[in-house]
């Protein structure tokens, strides 16, 4: 394993100079994703007349569910690729430099194209993604009490790129042309690029090789794997766009979520049975099986952010102050901008508690979180009433949706990423926080298909849609609460015996 650099080590707020580096560069990743992730559904279902591909809501949120869906799964191969064959710092250049070039294709005006530029950001974010952010641990040994701060920084920085991403490209957007908002999200993977390659001394050896190198034989082998792989991915492709293929996105949505459960479920049982694990490790294992449940559960609620919620910022809500009109994706940016109000607040919170003896479970502290957020699709229903009946919604509906959502993402997100990391065996810790982001793709998938029952020729089911969304995620709060009474005396088990 490359040990932390040994330059200076108290350089960025008090972190290892390299997390200055890791800091920016992923700032203006996230910049670039969310941005561009913003304008996907809006651009696909705008008429062509207005620049837009004019797809159907149903067609365009599930090919915006198998996007996200996408993103998140390529993070596995990304994560061996760097592990096996050129180790992190490659990985997370050559990622942003194909991220970069999706988005260049992507700014093009031709219709023609999108597709293609949204196949190669989806690489490259698989490629730099779960290599950044392992990178940041790299930094740091074992027994450095900064690390849990050192992640904290580098998840503010994933904010502040989030937050300047949805201005920016909603305002060029909306204001100028939608591929001038693609190519800001192309400039701001470029400026991550330049301070990554002028920076990257900072790292020192941290991810420069390989963790568990190959044998020249295995290294030949997997590249001619992956070869084959991009050229079928290139053939298939290629096929769709001259109509040689002709691909339902729906169907393939549903059918990914099929395939993606299963493949959960076997390589956990797989892992399960075949493992040698004891008693105690049984236990944690189906403790940390709830945790993903309820994950996948909150990311299809909470997903609807870049698709039904922006329609509804787009077509149904009151958008005119004075003169100005709010881009529909500014909307979007309330939660960035709450996660970095609140998260002070909620790590004060857990360690207050903890002093106390009366820290909550990972899984009490994940149904609160799924049925705060299933709570804001209740203010949906309301919202979605006022537009049933003939008005705009103001506003405010939405800000306090997003307010509502932010509070439950920081009650699941950073708690199910601990439970995995404390629970999961010693063994089996890296395998165990790939299968967990496989919860990301699939609830990625089921909230396009959620969507895509967003009819707006039929606004009186609009109310009927959200309610839908509120009573499958707050069910599933309520389940994960009853079954995480039992599962706490499980997870307390890592406590008492290291694996």
């Amino acid at each position: 394993m490359s040990q932390p650099p040994s330059s200076p080590a108290n350089s960025f707020f008090g972190h290892p100079a390299g997390l200055q580096t890791l800091f920016m560069t992923e700032m203006w990743e996230r910049m670039s994703y969310y941005g561009m992730r913003a304008l996907l559904v809006l651009f696909m279902t705008t008429a062509m007349m207005e620049g837009g591909l004019e797809l159907s809501v149903a067609s365009a949120t599930a090919i915006y569910g198998l996007y996200t869906g996408a993103v998140y799964f390529m993070g596995l191969p990304g994560g061996w690729i760097a592990d096996r064959l050129i180790g992190s710092q490659k990985a997370v250049w050559y990622g942003g430099v194909i991220i970069m070039c999706g988005h260049i294709v992507l700014a093009i005006p031709d219709h023609s194209t999108f597709f293609i530029g949204l196949i190669l950001v989806v690489l490259g974010t698989g490629l730099l993604k779960p290599n950044i952010t392992a990178l940041v641990g790299q930094l740091y040994s074992k027994e450095d009490s900064r690390r849990d701060s050192g992640y904290t920084i580098y998840y503010m920085g994933i904010n502040i790129g989030a937050f300047i991403g949805y201005g920016v490209t909603g305002a060029l957007a909306e204001g100028v042309g939608w591929h001038w908002g693609f190519g800001a999200a192309a400039v701001g993977m470029a400026i991550g690029l330049i301070q990554y390659r002028i920076t990257l001394h900072k790292l020192g050896e941290s991810g420069s090789a390989p963790v568990t190198p190959m044998a020249p034989r295995s290294v030949q082998v997997s590249w001619l794997v992956i070869l084959a792989f991009l050229v079928v991915l290139t053939l298939t492709t290629a096929a769709a766009l001259t109509g040689w293929l002709v691909i339902n996105p729906v169907s393939i949505a549903t059918y990914v979520v099929a395939i993606i459960t299963t493949v959960f479920f076997v390589y956990f049982f797989f892992l399960y049975f075949f493992s040698e694990l004891n008693q105690d490790e049984k236990k944690r294992m189906y403790a940390i099986l709830l945790i993903c449940f309820a994950s996948a559960c909150f990311w299809a609620g909470f997903e609807q952010a870049g698709s039904s919620l922006n329609l509804f910022g787009r077509d149904y809500t009151d958008r005119l102050i004075g003169s100005f009109e709010i881009p529909t994706t500014w909307f979007q940016s309330a939660n960035s901008f709450f996660i970095l109000i609140l998260s002070p607040f909620f790590a004060a919170l857990w360690v207050s508690l903890g002093k106390r003896m009366l820290d909550p479970s990972y899984a009490v502290k994940s149904a609160f979180g799924l049925i705060i957020m299933a709570s804001g699709f209740l203010v949906m229903f309301a919202a979605a009433h006022v537009v049933a009946s003939g008005m705009k919604a103001a506003p405010y509906w939405l800000i306090m949706t997003y307010f509502l959502h932010t509070v439950g993402e920081l009650l699941l997100s950073p708690v199910a990423l601990s439970a995995v990391s404390k629970l999961s065996p010693a063994r089996l810790s890296g395998q165990m926080m790939g299968l967990f982001v496989l919860t990301y793709s699939i609830g990625s998938v089921i909230a396009g298909l959620f969507a895509g029952h967003f009819d707006p020729e039929k606004l009186d089911q609009m109310p009927g849609l959200f309610m839908q969304i509120a009573l499958f995620a707050g069910g599933a709060g309520v389940l994960v609460f009853i079954i995480g009474l039992k599962t706490r005396a499980w997870e307390k088990l890592a406590e008492k015996r290291p694996s």
